[in-house]
């Protein structure tokens, strides 16, 4: 018997163990579902917009904003998975969302997992570069995404749930590229980095992308026990598409209405919720650097494309799901403290030298990245994230509160004892984004010090080790 094959049959055996254990828990128990989704458009135009350097105003939504709530149930913990069309929400919103939601529905609140899409064309949910947010539509956020949770609760009925993984590689590109000795323009702070975010599409500058993609595309499947569609929650690590000046849902909001027409779910009661997680794509966009994308003038936007792409594959995934009536849910939640990267007191001498004499809004880059780092000197040196791991099934779910890179969620997947597992980025939280260590010796945007990058160079190991021990503890029969 070869080493290999031996390994093989272990991970049956294990298998069956599993399955084994899940029909005893099963007995006389019923799994539950329930989905909802809720419009949190804001109601009150023109609107901070975030997602850039600048700050810019929405007049009008293209298309409507939604959280999509999803509430599973195993007869002894119940779940809530919740994704916003919104670029990211802070830790304050989201747990006052959740308190809300344990009120109506009895739901601790260590059992929510609330995730920002990422949409760069959502209202200011949090202070950002030089755009900052209506609290009155921070409550509302809020106050919707808790009703959704509600709503959602109150539609618990019995189900039955599968999941399976696709693939789509045509849609995320590494957005970090190595160029060609003598063309690394000098970043804000008058240093030279070693790889370039976006360098522009085919430039003769280019040498290779930073870092690999993650092309796969999870799903978990639920249906009423007659096979009515009540939910599919997808995940893709690609950072967003952009495109549409007014407010919009991304292609995350499109992708929902394909893959609700894709399983043929448009006309059912209570109506059926596709949604679409962030992966880990801090380092990931939907732009092909080596190859120029033809000049699209008549067919559908470049949104739509991802979306019907993306849906396409979790379809085909989709129509080989084996559903269960009952499976396990489980979820282990924790804090960890992480440093905080603070400038020095040169730094802050360097920004306010840069800033003498301008007045905001600030156009240079230098400038931007001044005032960050004079708003930086009011955090603390140490900052608490919270961090999750859930198992539905044979599934694992990990959450981080970053726009997390892609190689950290490879690791995870690698090494994770549940398979499939996947991470569900700017969850429970916002603190950033969150490089390698490799990576943060490369430099580049993603690593320059702002509120939008500040946590230590560290950061990611220790988050992995982590969410790799909550991973075990819920993974455990």
């Amino acid at each position: 018997m070869t080493h290999a094959f031996r390994w093989v049959l272990c991970i049956a055996i294990a298998l069956v163990g599993v399955r084994s254990i899940w029909a005893a828990d099963s007995a006389g128990k019923t799994f539950r579902a329930g989905a909802f989704a809720q419009d949190i458009t804001p109601t009150k135009f023109p609107i901070s917009v975030n997602g850039g350097m600048q700050d810019r105003m929405a007049e009008s939504a293209h298309d409507p904003l939604h959280a999509r709530c999803l509430v599973l149930d195993d007869g002894t913990t119940k779940l809530v998975i919740v994704v916003c069309d919104s670029c990211m929400i802070l830790r304050e919103i989201l747990d006052e969302t959740k308190q809300l939601a344990e009120k109506t529905t009895g739901i601790p609140t260590s059992h929510m997992l609330i995730s920002a899409t990422h949409t760069h064309s959502a209202p200011t949910a949090g202070s950002v570069f030089q755009s900052d947010p209506d609290p009155d539509y921070q409550r509302y956020l809020a106050q919707q995404i808790a009703k959704g949770i509600h709503q959602a609760y109150t539609q618990l009925e019995p189900a039955r749930i599968g999941w399976a993984v696709g693939s789509d590689p045509t849609q995320v590109f590494n957005r970090r590229w190595k160029l060609k000795e003598g063309t690394m323009p000098t970043n804000p702070f008058g240093k030279f980095d070693q790889v370039k975010m976006n360098p522009g599409v085919g430039s003769e500058n280019l040498i290779e992308p930073a870092g690999p993609i993650d092309p796969e595309v999870p799903i978990i499947s639920v249906q009423a026990r007659d096979g009515r569609p009540i939910a599919l929650l997808a995940n893709y690590s690609l950072h967003y598409v952009g495109g549409w000046p007014a407010l919009s849902a991304d292609y995350f909001g499109e992708f929902a209405n394909r893959i609700r027409k894709l399983v043929g779910a448009d006309d059912v009661k209570p109506a059926f919720v596709g949604i679409i997680s962030n992966g880990t794509s801090g380092d990931i966009n939907n732009v092909n650097f080596r190859e120029p994308r033809p000049r699209n003038t008549s067919g559908p936007s470049q949104i739509e494309v991802v979306a019907d792409s993306v849906a396409q594959a979790a379809c085909k995934a989709h129509r080989g799901i084996k559903y269960h009536d009952w499976v396990p849910l489980r979820v282990a939640e924790r804090e960890i403290e992480l440093g905080v990267r603070l400038p020095s007191a040169d730094d802050v001498a360097a920004a306010e030298q840069t800033l003498s004499g301008k007045t905001p809004p600030y156009k240079t880059l230098p400038e931007v990245y001044a005032r960050e780092t004079l708003k930086l000197t009011k955090y603390p040196a140490t900052v608490r994230a919270k961090l999750q791991a859930m198992r539905i099934g044979d599934v694992g779910i990990v959450t981080t509160p970053c726009e997390t890179f892609v190689e950290i969620g490879l690791a995870i997947k690698r090494d994770s004892p549940l398979k499939p597992t996947f991470t569900i980025e700017l969850a429970n939280g916002y603190n950033g984004y969150l490089p390698t260590p490799e990576h943060h010796a490369l430099g580049g945007y993603e690593t320059w010090r702002a509120r939008s990058s500040y946590l230590e160079v560290d950061a990611s190991t220790k988050i992995v080790a982590v969410l790799m021990d909550l991973l075990k503890q819920v993974a455990k029969p």
